[in-house]
């Protein structure tokens, strides 16, 4: 039974739950990579007043989200996945979770938040099919951004840190490879 309970935790230690696949399609390189923020200090959306300049005024990455980070960045890691440009929100829990997964990133102001900010979407759509519409050949291409913002460009609402990725088809219209999500 010791031995049983041992072998759970080191399974569930493991960097990231995903299908080999979805690495391996990954691994190829040339993908768009959409990863919602790690979580985040309790709560929906930001507070009242709040400053992309500032990142006290925001909803921040919690102690967990920084470890959920870690785990995402560990993963890409860990699988040799290609890393060929990274950009993130201008959010500070965006930013934060692209420094804490990926050592840093490019502000991106395509990747704004759009569950606040919706009356953006229809700008950010067509600023998010110009950076997707030609994927890196030497890595992949990851953007850190929000839920709503992933489901404005997708269809999809993911979970904190979880990724989804594809490529754009002939007409504009973003075409899912495959998902991954980092285990808590």
């Amino acid at each position: 039974m010791r031995v049983l309970l041992l072998l759970a935790a080191l399974i569930l230690a493991l960097p990231a739950a995903a299908d080999p696949a979805a690495w391996a399609l990954l691994r190829e390189g040339g993908k768009i990579v959409l990863i919602r923020h790690a979580v985040t200090d309790p709560g929906v959306g930001d507070p009242p007043g709040f400053r992309l300049t500032t990142c006290s005024t925001q909803r921040n990455l919690s102690p967990a989200g920084h470890k959920q980070a870690e785990r995402l960045g560990a993963a890409f890691r860990a699988q040799r996945v290609p890393v060929a440009r990274v950009l993130a929100s201008p959010w500070c829990r965006c930013v934060d979770t692209a420094r804490i997964a990926f050592g840093g990133s490019t502000l991106e102001p395509a990747l704004g938040n759009l569950f606040t900010h919706s009356q953006n979407t229809a700008q950010q759509q067509a600023a998010f099919k110009v950076l997707a519409r030609t994927p890196p050949r030497d890595g992949n291409l990851i953007l850190v951004t929000h839920g709503a913002t992933i489901a404005a460009f997708t269809g999809i609402n993911p979970s904190t840190a979880e990724t989804v990725f594809g490529n754009l088809d002939k007409d504009g219209r973003f075409v899912v490879a495959g998902r991954i999500t980092v285990p808590d």
